[in-house]
């Protein structure tokens, strides 16, 4: 097996690529995000939760620690990803974490980076810090629950996102993007 964690987290069942270079080769960098807090999260046990989410990519899967016996957990945790094809989308899904009994789902969110990856690419010489870049607008393909700023900050391209959950009856997760270059990668 091979981690696909860099920047913290837990992989899990990440199985090890045939061919190192094929995927060396296609590697456009990473894609740190960071999974802030939840707010408002559904109740899945009698009184409170004890969540957790889990970020998947293509065949990447990583999880984010449980925090026991709350609806409004603090992770501020870094998930990294590896990126190769950015039409690929993230999804991320909250779990109640179970002792005895399989983990409950508390909702789901989906998003994609192209526009993201949009930004990225684009030249920022002489540009002031918190110059915004783009916005993207809440719509039903991007879970958003609010307008979302892609920032030129501290020589980054950052994002901060309000996802709101799917398939539960509450809930949102508050994530950052920041886009981590790989030297000799192919978006370089």
């Amino acid at each position: 097996m091979v981690s696909a964690v860099m920047g913290g987290g837990e992989a899990v069942d990440s199985p090890q690529k045939t061919s190192t270079s094929t995927s060396i080769d296609t590697l456009l960098g990473l894609l740190r995000i960071r999974v802030k807090r939840g707010i408002n999260l559904a109740v899945r046990d009698v009184r409170s939760s004890d969540p957790y989410v889990v970020v998947r990519m293509g065949k990447q899967k990583l999880k984010t620690r449980v925090i026991n016996k709350t609806i409004n957990p603090e992770w501020n945790e870094d998930l990294t990803l590896s990126v190769s094809d950015p039409n690929h989308p993230v999804s991320l899904t909250v779990f109640d974490h179970d002792t005895f009994s399989p983990d409950d789902p508390m909702g789901d969110a989906e998003f994609h980076i192209t526009q993201f990856m949009e930004a990225v690419h684009m030249q920022f010489e002489d540009v002031p810090d918190g110059t915004i870049i783009t916005k993207v607008q809440p719509c039903r393909a991007n879970c958003l629950a609010e307008e979302s700023s892609i920032v030129w900050t501290d020589g980054q391209v950052l994002q901060d996102m309000c996802l709101r959950l799917k398939n539960v009856e509450c809930g949102e997760l508050e994530i950052q993007l920041q886009w981590v270059q790989l030297p000799g990668s192919k978006s370089g």
